[in-house]
């Protein structure tokens, strides 16, 4: 019989980049003292290191936070406290973190910049150590439907809100904020931070006679209870939840014990370990028929037809033999544990819910979470392979191994941290078709799902970055559009910015899409001006049962379509228009862009043929045309009003009314594409006249976004990268296009939101943004109240949704 082929696979992972310290004595180094790590939603990775000083006296416990994106620009702080850091979680917002020995405490941002932080709020039992810390439930979860994926285009069918009860709740039902841990003495506190900061704590024994807690997890049920598993760490006693114990003579010693999921109390992880070797257990908690005795059925009937049902714990599958496990990562994403399961992957060849284990045996083990079936075995940045017969017999190839004492998966299991004993942070890809060979569509289709769970959840989709090729690019922004259209209009509002910044990204891996980078950060831009100036208009009666003046000045723009701007602005209600003069001259940087961008716009129609060139796709986008004319009617009547706040335009006539030739052209290249399904070619008058606008107007230079220098793009080639904390590596790998976009070094820089000139050599302190580079002062100069209004919309978060980090000099810019 012909030999059966065996299917081509390619990697299931790899080392995507390895970043450690500088050398320090071997003094100052404590590799026996245990290390933990989390990964938050936000792609921030936390991890704690201990270093002894020179007098070998005390051991300074240190916390590091890392934007994946920017792994060497760590924020390092001595946390305070006094014991080893047993403890460490982010809040299902992924913007607090929590560290914790005998005494808890709570990070957060300086100035919501991911590479500042400080210790806000905290609790303490003391004297008692502190084995397992959680934030409470929030209420919310999201099931994950991978077995609708090939056919399901609705995202309520992929993704679906589960009925889950927050921990508790406040008037109304708002979930409280707060934090349960569980102590070495059996003690168990809970910790609720009320609405005007304060913190209310409440210690209680977990059982009449308390003892001691090694290990322990906590859990949250559907119904707003709180489940938490203890163990003494013996495994001769029982792990303290319902009737689950373990006793294995030939692992003494319980060293982990989870939950599967946080928000799932109905499976647990335990993983037993002698001084050598390690086995690992997956138990499930299941309804079972209570034998009910013979008389008592003879008695009542009735009995035996409803037999009763009690929980009880049965072992789901166990591992052989491992090496020492020495860390253990478990998915975060949400899926459902009865209905997804190892048949399930094998025929989509879609695995996004794996475990990792790493130990003593020098590597990384993905397994099945349920099954806890080996799928793919990882020993270091040269040596990785998927699992079958032959493989496991394969000797280990010659290269770096690596241990990691702690790791974390990200949240969609596309990316996996580990941190070494010495504090070095690696980090994995994993293919989520655990390196089987698909075709391009199944490919785009794995990805696709998971960017959408991340449009929908509102978590930071870099990790899935890490696996687009950028031959990938164009059809995964395709698709991600058509997915994106086919959803509720309601819907589509709420997810309109996301859309956009999601595809900035993905464009930015691309040097055939990396001018769209752009144009889709320009679109971002005039969103927020669109939405802010139009919040500034106010009817003219209080209480007036008709559309808001922002909604009607959209109605009667599409309606009129007029090319004269002032017979477009005679249907407005003027008088809704008026602000103070203050106001308008402090919006002027804005209204400069607008008038600015029209202009650059029109003037790039004639070469409209070269899709590479910035501002492209706006020559296409109805909808965006037609927000800056609305944006050109309302700054006309504000020049009425203050003629200084009006954009200025540097113009070959005296007599040459700028803004009505502009409004003219951009009128009819809207009509063009107004409707999306019946675009037409602009006529070959509009393109003479558009021919003529340099002689007549400065074509101004656009202030595009900087060079990102952020890790993503020289991740593309899958050659592993060393980087050092503390020192930011250089920009080679950026593409050619994208660096003429943006000024050399020693030109004059721009506050991309305040649109204001910093100089060559900026001295003001400024902040980026981590996912585009955006770049804004960290203080505001202004003190106008609109201006204030528009800055605290970017105070959190960036225009795309990423985080600020602070940069620290103007080499950076």
């Amino acid at each position: 019989l012909p030999e059966r082929r065996r299917q081509a696979r390619g990697p299931a992972m790899d080392l995507a980049y390895v970043c450690e310290w500088e050398r320090r004595p071997k003094s100052n180094h404590c590799p026996s003292i245990p290390l933990v790590c989390a990964w938050s939603c936000r792609n921030l990775i936390a991890f704690t290191t201990d270093l002894r000083n020179e007098e070998e006296k005390d051991l300074t416990h240190m916390v590091h936070i890392i934007d994946t994106e920017h792994p060497w620009d760590v924020y390092s702080v001595n946390s305070g406290h006094a014991e080893v850091i047993t403890c460490l979680e982010w809040d299902q917002s992924g913007c607090s973190p929590q560290t914790a020995d005998g005494h808890i405490k709570c990070w957060s941002m300086t100035d919501h910049l991911a590479n500042s932080w400080e210790n806000t709020v905290g609790s303490m039992v003391e004297g008692d150590p502190v084995v397992a810390l959680s934030w409470l439930h929030n209420g919310v979860k999201l099931a994950l439907h991978v077995e609708k994926v090939p056919g399901a285009s609705n995202f309520g069918e992929k993704f679906s809100r589960v009925k889950f009860s927050p921990s508790l709740t406040l008037f109304g039902g708002k979930p409280m904020e707060g934090w349960i841990a569980v102590t070495i003495s059996g003690l168990v506190t809970v910790s609720l931070l009320k609405p005007n900061g304060q913190v209310l704590t409440s210690t209680e024994s977990l059982c009449r006679l308390r003892c001691r807690v090694a290990l322990a997890d906590v859990a949250f049920t559907g119904g707003g209870n709180i489940v938490v598993a203890t163990s003494d760490g013996s495994s001769t006693s029982p792990v303290q939840f319902y009737k689950v114990c373990v006793s294995v003579d030939k692992y003494p010693a319980i060293t982990h014990l989870k939950f599967l999921a946080r928000d799932m109390s109905e499976q647990v992880l335990l993983c037993a370990s002698n001084q050598n070797s390690s086995i690992v257990e997956c138990w499930s908690l299941r309804k079972e028929g209570l034998p009910v005795n013979n008389i008592f059925q003879q008695i009542s009937p009735v009995v035996g037809d409803k037999q009763p049902m009690i929980l009880k714990w049965r072992i789901l599958s166990a591992t052989n033999d491992l090496d020492r496990v020495s860390a253990v990562a478990l998915p975060k994403l949400p899926i459902s544990l009865t209905n997804t399961d190892l048949k399930v992957a094998n025929d989509t060849k879609f695995f996004p819910g794996l475990g990792a284990f790493g130990g003593s045996f020098c590597g990384v083990h993905i397994v099945h979470r349920l099954s806890l079936q080996m799928m793919a075995v990882f020993y270091g940045s040269s040596s990785q392979r998927p699992v079958d017969e032959q493989t496991i017999k394969r000797q280990r190839t010659a290269g770096p191994l690596v241990h990691f004492k702690a790791m974390q998966l990200s949240w969609t299991s596309l990316a996996l941290a580990g941190i070494d004993s010495h504090g070095k942070l690696s980090m994995l890809r994993i293919s989520p078709s655990m390196g089987h060979v698909l075709d391009m569509n199944t490919s785009l289709r794995h990805l696709l799902f998971l960017l959408e769970y991340c449009m929908v959840t509102g978590y930071d989709w870099w990790d899935i970055l890490l696996h687009v090729q950028p031959n990938m690019v164009q059809n995964l922004v395709e698709k991600l559009h058509e997915e994106y259209m086919r959803q509720s209009a309601a819907l589509q509002q709420v997810l309109s910015t996301r859309i956009v910044a999601m595809k900035a990204s993905l464009c930015k891996l691309s040097s055939s899409t990396i001018a769209r980078v752009c144009d889709y950060h320009a679109k971002l831009f005039l969103i927020a001006i669109s939405c802010t100036l139009k919040s500034l208009l106010r009817p003219h009666f209080l209480n007036t049962p008709d559309k808001s003046p922002g909604d009607r000045l959209t109605e009667i723009c599409s309606k009129i379509t007029d090319i004269d701007i002032d017979k477009v602005m005679i249907n407005l209600k003027t008088e809704e228009f008026v602000l103070e003069m203050t106001t308008l001259q402090s919006l002027q940087q804005l209204i400069q862009w607008v008038g600015d961008f029209v202009l650059y716009l029109l003037a790039s129609l004639p070469n409209q043929g070269s899709p590479v060139r910035p501002g492209h796709s706006f020559l296409r986008d109805g909808a965006s045309l037609g927000m800056f004319r609305e944006l050109m009617v309302v700054i006309r009547i504000w020049g009425l009003l203050k003629p200084s706040c009006l954009p200025v335009y540097t113009a070959t006539s005296d007599t040459q009314d700028s803004m009505s030739l502009l409004f003219r052209l951009l009128t009819k290249l809207w009509l063009c594409c107004r409707e999306e399904n019946h675009i037409t070619e602009p006529d070959d008058t509009l393109i003479d006249e558009c021919c003529l606008l340099p002689s007549q107007l400065l074509i101004p230079n656009i202030d595009w976004l900087p060079i990102n220098d952020g890790i993503i793009s020289k991740l593309q080639n899958k050659q592993l990268v060393r980087l050092q904390f503390g020192k930011a590596p250089g920009l080679v790998g950026h593409t050619l296009p994208f660096f003429f976009l943006s000024r050399a070094p020693g030109q004059p820089k721009i506050d991309h939101l305040r649109r204001l000139h910093l100089g060559a050599y900026p001295t003001e302190e400024c902040k980026s943004c981590t996912r585009c580079g955006c770049v804004t002062m960290l203080k505001s100069p202004n003190k106008v109240t609109a201006v204030k209004q528009w800055e605290q919309r970017w105070i959190k978060n960036c225009l795309c949704g990423g985080l600020w980090r602070r940069i620290s000099s103007s080499s950076e810019l």
